[in-house]
């Protein structure tokens, strides 16, 4: 639908809605807004005024997960769900949000005036402003949306001379493991730099809201998600090596596969801690391998070796034999943070901290970097990015890389019993059923997994699906299908007709 065709008493001036249903029953729910039952909602916009609409999708994580915060390449999948925000200006400094769904994060509205993001005419840190939504448990899901004025604030130089009236609906599911709070991220994100006219491309935008998400939320994610929200492109896999957020383009899938997601029905949060707990012991298992390499070169404790350098500060830059060789049998299998702190004083990652009372598993998350970015290095050879048919062979070994994934998060300690479950169905399944592979998907611990399959494959993953749902009670949710990310849908600017 391109600018200036009308919808719903709205005239499109600015953008297309892509033939997307989302988009479209989007719009006609914000022409309804003056009927609607709650009076704050129907009071929300101007009627006269125009109004800006962004989207953003979650994301299905083919391969690469929580490796992305040790610099691995990751494989990801736009979900056709998406989340969509409208955004009005207003002369007074004044943010207001409401959900309209069930399936937004919240669903109750948040009001705040700008000036508590300032302080003697500056924004606040993001220390300030993380406790500033978290002394509030019923307003602490406006963080992920209003995060967003304070990080363009601090890091853009921003100032809002006025406020904004924000409407989200979302249709990623809450606590799947398909981040729907990047989604819900990155189109707050692009909504506002649509309307208050701040030029973004679509990479920094991703890392502004990874800010988001890390300093105003405190969720320590990495930047896949963002980025796959902000970047990716419809039906292909987003190729992205996290060091910090290389764009490496899209991956086509071979004509003859597909991709699906199966939500397990266990909740998932990346800022659980066993997620947290894993990150820091990647990062000490860094830290002492580092050491290692500079005693072994002559250096002193604490010295940057020639071979440090090399790595780039990111575990996944060891190769698996190098690892194994020589460090991974010196490695502890856990360590009090206070004796990791002692020795070594500290980490290089900047959204998570050693508690010193805590014990952490150091060997086997390390080796988890290690040996992702290898794996998901093969995968992405394997489907050799042609979009051609592939063979057996090659099937059976892009399934084997998954379940290979699936196992070693296992081992982390990143688990569940609902994902290890729906995978062992699609391995009984298996080949015979057009099935090759599945993993669980991004922060671990529950959620969604990605199952890999033929294409014609869709029956025998419904039948998976049936088959949980009568051991656990519970019906997965299908993830199929795909969408553009933020940037390629762009913006809407709709005029009241």
């Amino acid at each position: 639908m391109q600018g200036g065709s009308r919808q719903a008493g709205y005239e499109i001036v600015r953008g297309d809605t892509r033939g997307l249903p989302d988009v479209r029953s989007f719009i006609e729910t914000l022409a309804a807004l003056g009927k609607h039952p709650a009076p704050e909602l129907r009071a929300l916009f101007d009627p006269r005024a125009e109004i800006v609409v962004a989207r953003a999708p979650g994301r299905l994580d083919v391969m690469g997960g929580i490796a992305d915060y040790s610099g691995s390449l990751v494989l990801e999948l736009p979900t056709a769900e998406a989340t969509l925000v409208a955004l009005q200006k207003a002369e007074e400094r004044t943010l207001r949000v409401f959900t309209l769904s069930d399936d937004a994060r919240g669903g109750s509205p948040f009001e705040m005036p700008l000036a508590d993001f300032e302080r003697d005419g500056e924004p606040v840190g993001y220390d300030d402003a993380r406790a500033y939504f978290e002394r509030d448990p019923a307003g602490r899901w406006a963080a992920y949306v209003a995060g967003v004025f304070l990080v363009l604030m601090r890091e853009r130089g921003v100032r809002f001379r006025g406020g904004a009236r924000l409407l989200v609906s979302s249709r990623v599911p809450l606590g799947k493991g398909v981040s729907s709070s990047a989604a819900l991220e990155v189109a707050a994100m692009s909504a506002v730099a649509a309307a208050f006219e701040i030029d973004l491309g679509a990479r920094e935008l991703a890392l502004l809201c990874q800010r988001v998400e890390n300093l105003v939320v405190g969720a320590p994610c990495g930047v896949m998600d963002q980025m796959t929200s902000a970047c990716g492109e419809e039906n292909k896999l987003l190729a992205l090596l996290c060091q910090p957020a290389e764009l490496l383009g899209a991956v086509s899938l071979p004509e003859d596969l597909g991709v699906w997601g199966l939500d397990s029905g266990v909740r998932h949060s990346v800022g659980g801690g066993d997620y947290g707990s894993v990150r820091v012991g990647a990062f000490m298992g860094y830290r002492i391998i580092a050491e290692l390499a500079g005693l072994e070169a002559g250096h002193g404790a604490g010295a940057v070796s020639v071979e440090d350098a090399r790595w780039g500060g990111y575990l996944s830059n060891l190769q698996p034999s190098e690892f194994e060789q020589r460090f991974a049998a010196r490695l502890p299998e856990a360590m009090l943070g206070a004796d990791f702190l002692a020795r070594y004083g500290g980490t290089t990652d900047p959204v998570t901290r050693v508690e010193p009372e805590r014990a952490y598993a150091v060997r086997v998350p390390a080796a988890h970097a290690v040996y992702e970015h290898f794996r998901v290095r093969a995968f992405a050879e394997l489907l050799g990015g042609d979009g051609g048919e592939t063979t057996e062979r090659r099937r059976e070994l892009l399934g084997e890389l998954m379940y290979q994934s699936h196992a070693s998060y296992s081992a982390c300690g990143l688990g569940s019993s609902g994902t290890d479950r729906l995978v062992e169905l699609v391995r009984e399944a298996g080949p015979a059923r057009g099935l090759y592979g599945a993993k669980i998907t991004g922060g671990g611990s529950g959620g969604t997994v990605a199952v890999l399959g033929r294409r014609d494959a869709v029956d025998a993953v419904k039948e998976v699906a049936r088959r949980y749902a009568g051991e656990r009670g519970h019906v997965p949710y299908v993830f199929g299908g795909s969408s553009p990310g933020s940037a390629s849908f762009g913006h809407l600017r709709l005029r009241p007709a």
